[in-house]
């Protein structure tokens, strides 16, 4: 699990992952529908805080972080959110491990669904969740910002996505 120390490296990873041009070089990134930062350190630091949360992570053999992904216990549901491999690393099973740790951890604390959003626009994404058991609930969500975790270059929308681990 992430610390606080932490907060620093999973900032700069997340914002590799998903936005600006060192996130082109992953199939993750948002930086044709979002500008600016995704998140910055003060955000994560908000996150390892709130106390129905973690952040898990994954290390290297050299201790450099390079995939996290982050769980808020919502009631009995679990939200799963900001999944994120370092660029370089992306198609090569990371990803997978890091959503099956997040269900484990969910059974862990006796959540047995976990929750998420996802960009309608982003059908690979999507299709690469429905293949690991997530399916679209019916809502869709309008995506709402603040100018902290990016700015949107036209009006976007997610799905909502759930998964039984039952």
């Amino acid at each position: 699990m992430a610390t606080l120390g932490d907060a620093p490296e999973l900032a700069t990873l997340i914002n590799a992952a998903y936005r600006g041009e060192s996130s082109k070089k992953g199939w993750t990134t948002e930086a044709n529908l979002i500008g600016g930062q995704r998140i910055d350190q003060e955000g994560v630091v908000e996150q390892l805080n709130d106390p129905d949360a973690v952040i898990l992570k994954n290390t290297n053999e050299d201790g450099r972080i390079n995939g996290c992904v982050y769980l808020q216990k919502r009631g009995q549901k679990i939200y799963l959110g900001m999944l994120t491999v370092s660029p370089a690393l992306q198609a090569n099973g990371l990803g997978r491990q890091l959503l099956t740790a997040a269900e484990d951890y969910a059974l862990s604390i006796n959540c047995r669904t976990i929750e998420m959003t996802v960009i309608t626009t982003r059908t690979e994404l999507l299709d690469w969740y429905e293949r690991r058991g997530y399916s679209k609930t019916g809502e869709v969500i309008p995506l709402k910002i603040s100018e902290r975790n990016g700015i949107l270059k036209h009006p976007i929308e997610m799905y909502k996505l759930e998964k039984s681990l039952t």
